[in-house]
């Protein structure tokens, strides 16, 4: 959901093989890594009229992008409903309402309330949990020497950290990671799939039920999370509002699954296809939090976000008019040659490892020290538990997502290793 507005003359001659629209194509999607070189060679600030956006891949570009241009992105409902979108409204009354979409002082003001579940020092004290929850995901599968890892382990295991952080019961799990995985395509995708749209709206409905069932009970009996952190905070004597809370809940509840479990499986089949990195990593655990890194920016969970112009500015040699949307290709900014030398290696023993998987500037993202944790605490306990991972021959099949980038399963067969 961004502003469209026409190119200005100065943006030259558009090219349909350089359109992201082409990560429709299976096969596209399956390696976007090509087409993003090209689009970093040949027109690294391209107007992509299918998208009705700039599209920039040059890490430079991208990181000016990330610190300087506007996140306040997401169409009012009145907006939609002078264009005649008015079926949308339930979403849109949300994402207006998230910090992602938000610019300061109304986004400094929602994250310090977020942020603070996630410092590093909570985020440590998690860590025998989290172990804890690994553990008893392999034990429910360890026997079968089988594992969908997305579907037993790379799923699950971050679901469940994301309700005890928000303050809801672990039961609900599954629940939270359809949410997610439905709300997700809003974010991730660059239009909706019109066979899909009832289905999402009926899950913001249920989300939205749900968590305002949630705050009534805890206004009652509060407990530990989120929930009851957002209903009690004051920033300058003021409350967050019933709306505002559900609002960033769901966007909390969101990113605190698709990014790790996303990074649990893209990494997982990376070291898979780079046996000598898995080997390396098999005998010195010390090296996976470094190869977590190396994991991220290989194979960004998060591919790429979209910012509006503040003003009227040249970004490269293009001219981009103010409120014109400019989309950050992450994904292909962590592959440039510029700032990663020879980028398409994938090499745990990467220096200087400063990659955009979890953003930059105001927006980076808050939850990355529990993602990077979980990550770590996945890798070393299937390593210390599995031996001989080895993948299925089934074909693989990326989410039907343009942003977030994951696989629908990840099929493998390992030996138990002794307890």
């Amino acid at each position: 959901m961004s502003a469209n507005f026409e190119p200005v003359a100065i943006a030259g001659k558009s090219d349909e093989g350089l359109s992201l629209f082409r990560l429709l194509d299976p096969e596209i999607l399956a390696n976007p890594y090509p087409l993003y070189r090209r689009l970093r060679t040949e027109d690294p600030v391209h107007w992509d009229p299918f998208l009705h956006a700039w599209i920039v891949t040059r890490h430079a570009d991208v990181l000016q992008v990330l610190h300087s241009f506007s996140a306040n992105r997401s169409p009012t409902p009145e907006q939609l409903e002078s264009m005649g979108l008015s079926a949308v409204n339930p979403i849109a009354q949300i994402m207006v309402r998230q910090m992602l979409f938000m610019d300061a002082p109304a986004h400094t003001r929602l994250r310090s309330l977020a942020s603070a579940a996630f410092t590093q020092s909570r985020v440590a004290q998690m860590r025998s949990h989290i172990q804890a929850i690994a553990d008893s995901l392999l034990d429910a599968v360890v026997a079968k020497g089988q594992l969908d890892v997305i579907a037993d382990f790379a799923g699950p295991l971050p679901a469940i950290v994301t309700a005890e952080m928000l303050g809801v019961p672990v039961a609900d799990f599954d629940k939270l990671k359809n949410w997610s995985m439905d709300f997700a395509e809003m974010f991730g995708n660059f239009q909706h799939n019109p066979n899909r749209f009832s289905h999402v709206l009926r899950s913001v409905d249920e989300m939205t039920a749900y968590f305002r069932a949630a705050m009534q009970e805890q206004r009652e009996s509060p407990r530990e999370g989120l929930v009851t952190a957002f209903m009690t905070a004051e920033i300058d004597g003021s409350k967050l509002s019933d709306e505002e809370i559900v609002a960033n809940l769901i966007v909390t509840m969101v990113g605190g699954q698709e990014t790790t479990t996303n990074l649990i499986g893209n990494g997982l089949l990376t070291l898979l296809r780079h046996p000598d990195q898995m080997a390396a990593l098999q005998q010195d655990f010390a090296r996976i939090p470094a190869a977590i890194d190396e994991m991220l920016r290989y194979e960004s969970p998060i591919q790429h976000t979209v910012r509006l112009a503040p003003a009227d500015c040249m970004l490269g040699d293009k001219q981009i008019r103010k409120r014109q949307a400019v989309m950050a290709v992450m994904g292909a900014a962590n592959r440039d040659p510029e700032r990663f030398p020879d980028p398409d290696r994938f090499d745990i023993g990467r220096r200087d490892n400063r990659h955009l998987a979890f953003g930059a500037g105001a927006h980076t993202c808050f939850g990355a020290p529990l993602a990077r944790l979980e990550g770590q605490i996945a890798f070393e306990t299937m390593f210390r538990r599995l031996a001989n991972i080895r993948l299925d021959t089934t074909p693989l099949i990326w989410r039907y997502n343009l942003g977030f980038r994951g696989l629908n399963a990840l099929p493998v067969s390992f030996e138990s290793k002794p307890s």
